[in-house]
């Protein structure tokens, strides 16, 4: 197979391309659901000379030339070129730090850079697109061309990427006639049009047209999750349809290949075997190009277990020792980033596995953009290879964290003073039937009896706060398969209220289409059926102005604000050990989830969110008692567990 598209010429005047050759050798992990296997053989393919865009350039200018998937290689002009790319997304950065990502990526000797599109952020309402500030994909885009790096897209539909619901937008929960990843018709209308949103944005900056996309992935890994052909072959057609000429990609784990890959595009892995995935892909593609589309110099972490590491030593040797040979390559994650907010996804093993806000992944570029020893070491191993004579640029001198003094949150008020809007109804409903996407929801009743019984919430999702006549009595955590608790209802007319928080939707595995939130079933006690709720959605996508006050102590979830003087703004990590459960806003911005169990316990706040002078946090706490404090430090906590208080409930 051989489709030639145009690329931009390199801008530097260097004249021809150098050429370097490269080669990669996927990590080995594990992940729930996914194997990775290693192998210390590794099959040698013919070396080749491969045009290098690890130059000293400047911006590439908007000329066409040509892109190919060749019988053995991929060809730029013709010639043998490698992908050396690095996995970064958008969203997890700050807009103003996209710059430097990028910068420090070519610095580490990256010629391309791989990014996910995440479909429900530029689809938060069905039809409503938002490709603004830190979702203008089609800006980040021009920054890595600006920066000489080529891009690989992968815009889904599905992602997976540790992101809320695997990127899919909440409101394809709510029409009953959805069935995601599937060849279902009201699904396929929906992805058409945000192809063709897309497509809008992107495919002008298509090397096709002077730009620096250079492939596109159809799916994600489809083949660990089911082997519809023709539902692949739909989503292939429409991302054609929307105007992306480039060659086309499937990626899959190792054994998966035959089910995800797809005629007229080219197979790639993730993750892997490499001899053996020589031979497999062989049968797709015969003699390559042989591209690997995750290799993981890091991983993911859960909520409640250790945090993860990937040893740099073994991690630098491996690719030491296969630069030589003429696989492409993408690390995932080259820098992992932030889920701000409430997006974080979570996997779903034999229990449920909510992602922390942090998606530092042990990158070689850590959450703040800081060069890491993993770094500097792949920037040396890479910089081995390079031709004689070539010079990568220079690393960034990024400024150094600073230190905030400890400081206490003066003021705070209810949860409640936010119960603004609400539904009734006979039965619970789900967050997605009452218009919400994210956040909290209170439920409320009452029990029409009294005594003690068993208080039991059919399938939780996820979090669940429970009061009784206003005061707090239990917690349960879907994470530990908790959905019943005794309680005493102390009247025949007791107020019942259950605070529920999606702690992230599902993002891999079979149960992705099973993903509506809050209390998606009944609600019994002692065995009878409650009726008669209202409903209270809690977005909290944005706070508005609050009753704060200097009250005594409050009673539930509580937000509490306070203020802090910075003289020169730079990044920093806000300290929450010896809070409880919540999330931080600081100038307007959600920072993400905090909880005591860790492993995370710090919260990344980019300086260019400050300002010089006073600044603004409020931080949500589910918890009463404990800290009223916050200072901020020189470098993150992500490696610090604590007893769980609600394990073995």
């Amino acid at each position: 197979m051989e489709v030639r598209v145009g690329v931009p010429t390199l801008k530097g005047g260097l004249g021809d391309a150098l050429r370097v050759t490269r080669n990669a050798l996927p990590s080995p992990r594990l992940s729930v659901g996914r194997r990775w296997r290693r192998s210390a053989e590794v099959r040698k393919i013919q070396p080749m000379r491969l045009l290098s865009a690890l130059l000293l350039i400047a911006t590439p200018l908007a000329a066409q030339h040509t892109f190919a998937v060749g019988d053995s290689a991929f060809l730029l002009d013709g010639k043998p070129f490698q992908i050396i790319a690095g996995e970064m997304h958008y969203p997890r950065i700050p807009r103003a730090d996209w710059h430097q990502r990028l910068r420090m990526a070519r610095a580490m000797g990256l010629n391309t850079v791989s990014a996910y599109v995440f479909w429900n952020v530029h689809e938060p309402k069905p039809g409503v697109f938002d490709f603004s500030g830190n979702a203008d994909v089609a800006e980040f885009v021009r920054e890595a061309q600006k920066e000489g790096l080529w891009v690989v897209l992968r815009p889904g539909p599905y992602v997976c990427a540790e992101w809320e619901f695997g990127g899919y937008p909440w409101w394809l929960l709510k029409n009953p006639a959805v069935t995601v990843r599937e060849d279902n018709p009201a699904f396929m209308e929906a992805v058409t049009r945000y192809f063709d949103a897309l497509g809008k944005q992107l495919a002008p900056l298509q090397v096709t047209h002077g730009g620096p996309i250079l492939m596109v992935q159809v799916e994600n890994e489809y083949g660990s999750y089911g082997k519809d052909k023709v539902y692949l072959g739909k989503l292939r057609d429409a991302i054609r349809h929307a105007g992306f000429d480039v060659p086309l990609y499937t990626a899959d784990g190792l054994d998966e290949v035959p089910n995800g890959s797809l005629e007229g595009t080219l197979p790639a892995l993730t993750g892997g075997d490499a001899g053996s995935a020589m031979d497999l892909i062989h049968k797709y593609h015969p003699h390559g190009p042989f591209f690997l589309a995750e290799f993981y110099p890091g991983w993911l972490d859960h909520w409640g277990e250790p945090h993860q590491r990937v040893a740099t030593g073994p991690t630098a040797a491996a690719i030491d020792s296969l630069l030589s040979h003429g696989v492409s390559v993408s690390l995932y994650m080259f820098h992992g980033g932030t889920n701000w907010g409430f997006m974080n996804g979570a996997n779903y093993g034999d229990h449920y596995q909510p992602q922390p806000t942090s998606y530092d992944y042990d990158a070689p570029l850590d959450e703040s953009g800081r060069p890491t020893p993993k770094y500097l070491a792949l920037r040396e191993v890479i910089g081995k290879h390079l031709p004689p004579g070539t010079v990568l640029p220079d690393v960034l001198h990024v400024l150094d964290p600073i230190t905030i003094p400890r400081f206490t949150l003066t003021t705070h008020v209810t949860l409640w003073a936010l119960r603004h809007q609400w539904v009734r109804a006979k039965r619970p409903l789900a967050m997605e039937d009452l218009g919400q996407d994210y956040g909290y929801a209170l439920y409320r009743t009452r029990i029409p009896r009294a005594g003690t019984a068993t208080l039991r919430i059919s399938e939780l999702r996820d979090y669940g706060v429970i009061f009784v006549n206003g005061a707090q009595v239990a917690e349960l955590d879907r994470r530990d398969k908790e959905d019943s608790v005794m309680i005493t209802a102390p009247t025949d007319s007791t107020y019942l209220d259950i605070l529920v928080e999606n702690t992230g939707r599902i993002n891999y595995g079979s149960r992705i289409p099973d993903n509506r939130q809050g209390i998606t079933h009944a609600v019994t006690f002692g065995g009878d059926t409650l009726l008669g709720w209202t409903m209270y959605p809690l977005p909290l996508d944005h706070l508005p102005k609050l009753p704060f006050g200097r009250l005594p102590q409050p009673r539930g979830p509580t937000l509490y604000r306070g203020t802090f003087t910075v003289h020169r703004p730079g990044d920093t990590f806000l300290d929450l050990r010896g809070w409880g459960k919540g999330n931080v806003w600081v100038n307007g911005h959600n920072l993400g989830r905090y909880w005591y169990i860790g492993p995370q316990q710090t919260l990344y706040l980019p300086g260019a969110w400050l300002h010089p002078g006073s600044n603004q946090i409020i931080v949500l706490d589910l918890e009463e008692g404990g800290a009223r404090s916050v200072a901020g430090l020189t470098a993150p906590v992500l490696d610090q567990l604590r007893p769980d208080r609600l394990a073995g409930h």
